[in-house]
């Protein structure tokens, strides 16, 4: 059976990348340089949302179900900086060759990692195969929109139609899942500068595992899982977070009823 790899990140300002585009002065905070530039992307825009390729990965967590195992974690360490972070998410996917899943993985998270990881010079061959060194992959890659080695869970939903789109934390509660816990994305940039980054890592895999749910349930309503092994996956889930002696696991548990 092909392994799954459900995949979130979270990113901050790149404020080094912004301080020299934006040629700004060195003797400006951190603060400064993301607040200029959310101004000038607000007056530019209408929002404060920087463009894909200016924001700088600090989280990437992840489900992977593989065999009989399921693991939840985030990638590296919060040592770690960006370009390990990134290389090692391409050398899970060099290694097992997974079915991506993700919510928005089109629209934000992959194209992101595209930016970065040219940015910081990171390989990812399996990756970017589109038939060259693997036949199968001409037809199914990770690259094309319509393909299923990534399932980007939240555009198929909305057939493809961005009108569509529905938020992850209300689809999910809407399920009777917990959704969001402890903050949202919203809160990354000032959660970082308070030197909460485990803080950060916690909230991502909370919501990479409601991806794996909402993609569970999915995979019950196409027809891909009987309803009985359904119900198998998700007593998987419970008894994995069981096991976990992490306080944002025990919140989640207390936040999903049985019942649910």
């Amino acid at each position: 059976m092909t392994p799954t790899l459900v995949f979130d990140i979270e990113t901050i300002p790149d404020v080094a990348g912004l301080r020299a585009l934006l040629e700004l002065e060195a003797s400006l905070s951190d603060a400064d340089v993301a607040e200029i530039a959310f101004q000038r992307r607000r007056a530019e825009a209408g929002h404060d949302f920087l463009q894909l390729h200016l924001h700088r990965v600090v989280a990437i967590s992840c489900v992977l179900r593989d065999g009989e195992s399921l693991r939840v974690w985030s990638l590296g360490t919060a040592a770690d900086g960006e370009a390990r972070l990134i290389q090692r998410f391409y050398d899970g996917i060099e290694k097992y060759t997974p079915q991506l899943v993700s919510w928005n993985g089109g629209g934000f998270d992959l194209p992101v990692l595209h930016y970065r990881a040219l940015l910081n010079g990171v390989r990812a061959p399996r990756y970017w195969d589109l038939g060259e060194d693997d036949r199968e992959f001409k037809f199914n890659n990770y690259i094309g929109r319509y393909h299923t080695r990534h399932i980007d869970l939240m555009d198929l939903l909305a057939l493809y139609q961005p009108r569509n789109n529905a938020p992850l934390d209300q689809i999910a509660r809407l399920m009777g899942l917990p959704g969001k816990l402890g903050m949202d994305g919203s809160q990354v940039w000032d959660a970082y500068r308070a030197g909460r980054i485990e803080d950060i890592r916690r909230y991502c895999e909370t919501d990479v595992l409601n991806t794996w749910l909402v993609f569970l349930r999915f995979q019950h309503m196409r027809g891909a899982r009987a309803a009985d092994r359904h119900g198998r996956e998700v007593e998987l889930v419970r008894a994995t977070l069981a096991r976990q002696d992490e306080p944002h696991w025990r919140e989640y548990l207390a936040a999903w009823p049985a019942a649910a």
